[in-house]
């Protein structure tokens, strides 16, 4: 009874809502990084929270990668390099401060780097009796670093701080080789790949506590994780199906590893960056065309970014999707620009994430959970609401509310 009052309030104000939701607040678009003057190439691999901060690498005149940090007020910026000949940089902390990557250099090797304004771009240095690192995610506040080191030309997992330096991750899976990709908000959660006792390489997750949990496959010999929500709750990566095939996954300790599938005409997917809720998954996936960027949600599943923003690219295409901000708005990786016929980084703006039906946990049923959600935030305001603004427009209210009265019920 109480459900049908509720969607007769919501009918009688069926023209407000249709003019709420055609009028919704939504910013989307795509920023090319561009390249150094006389390059030809750069790539995106991290991005801040507030999609202010893009970091990755880009060639310059004498076609040395160097590793990049860009903003919209400076460009991109050169990074250095240790005195050596090129860098890159993976990773960012979520104000976009700290940088991590590596230096390299084709004949003596690579070392795993750090990066602020205060200090510069320096050196994490290698474990012992190791020569290669290269640093390749880092913790909300810049503190804590992972990555991976060869030991005698083994890869083997690390993690940084600045009061232990750098620290081999034990690999409790029984193997001798593994590699440290993604870490938690808080730096206390770790992920990557190890080989077990018999030689296979599996997808691990890392606590001081547990020490390397298995992740699974997916029927296959093989799975690697590369990404992580920040309570380190969400797992992303990829897997090798029972028929063979490479698939972007999904794990939680609740659902084990899921199969996120791939995009049509794909033969293959891998997932390598996550929100921080773990509901939006990026990645890419190899179609006949190429390489596609994906999205990944539990109520749209995968879709192809460039068929997704078709019109904000005007003929470019994004081949690949490396990081996304904790909220799922920003996006970055890169494709190919066509006004300028080459290989770019770029920043996806997709818009604020929360213009939906009412289902406003995102579980599936708009129920008295999801109105009391709206009632409790009602009269906020502000750019980053997140899925309670149902609308988008900045500011908790009858609209949101109505969206919710109207869709009562639905998926339950």
């Amino acid at each position: 009874m109480r459900r049908e009052w509720y969607r007769s309030c919501a009918l009688v104000s069926a023209s407000v809502l249709l003019s709420v939701v055609t009028t919704a607040g939504w910013s989307q678009g795509v920023t090319w990084l561009g390249a150094f003057p006389n390059g030809n190439r750069s790539e995106a691999f991290g991005v801040s929270a507030d999609g202010s901060v893009v970091v990755g690498r880009a060639n310059n005149v004498l076609n040395q990668t160097r590793a990049i940090r860009w903003t919209q007020a400076t460009g991109m910026q050169d990074l250095g390099a240790l005195q050596w000949d090129q860098s890159e940089a993976r990773g960012v902390s979520a104000d976009g401060s700290a940088v991590v990557g590596a230096s390299f250099h084709p004949t003596y090797g690579s070392l795993a780097t750090r990066w602020t304004q205060a200090t510069g771009m320096q050196s994490l240095g290698w474990l012992p009796n190791g020569r290669h690192s290269t640093a390749w995610g880092v913790s909300a506040d810049g503190s804590v670093v992972v990555g991976v080191s060869y030991v005698y030309g083994e890869p083997r997992a690390f993690r940084w701080t600045q009061a232990t330096g750098i620290v081999q991750i034990p690999n409790t899976l029984g193997g001798g080789r593994d590699h440290a990709y993604g870490v938690s908000a808080d730096g206390s959660v770790v992920v990557g790949w190890a080989n077990n006792a018999s030689g296979q390489t599996r997808a691990f997750r890392w606590t001081q506590a547990t020490g390397m949990q298995d992740l699974g496959t997916l029927g296959g010999n093989r799975s690697e994780a590369f990404g992580v929500s920040a309570d380190g709750s969400v797992v992303v990566g990829r897997a090798i199906n029972a028929s063979g095939q490479d698939r972007a996954f999904r794990w939680t300790q609740a659902t084990g590893m899921q199969d996120l599938g791939t995009l049509p005409n794909s033969r293959w997917s891998w997932a390598w960056g996550a929100s921080a809720d773990g509901s939006v998954v990026v990645g890419y996936a190899l179609k006949t065309s190429g390489q596609r960027a994906f999205r990944w949600t539990q109520a749209g599943g995968m879709e192809d970014l460039t068929q997704t923003y078709a019109s904000l690219l005007n003929g470019s295409y994004l081949e690949t999707a490396f990081a996304v901000s904790p909220d799922g708005r920003y996006i970055v990786g890169y494709g190919y620009n066509a006004a300028t016929g080459r290989v770019e980084g770029y920043l996806l703006d997709a818009g604020p994430i929360c213009e939906h039906n009412g289902d406003v946990d995102n579980n599936g049923c708009i129920d008295d959970a999801d109105l009391l959600t709206v009632l409790f935030a009602f009269g906020s305001s502000g750019s980053n609401l997140g899925r309670v603004d149902v609308n988008c427009d900045g500011t908790v209210d009858d609209a949101d509310l109505l969206i919710v009265l109207f869709n009562f019920g639905s998926g339950c």
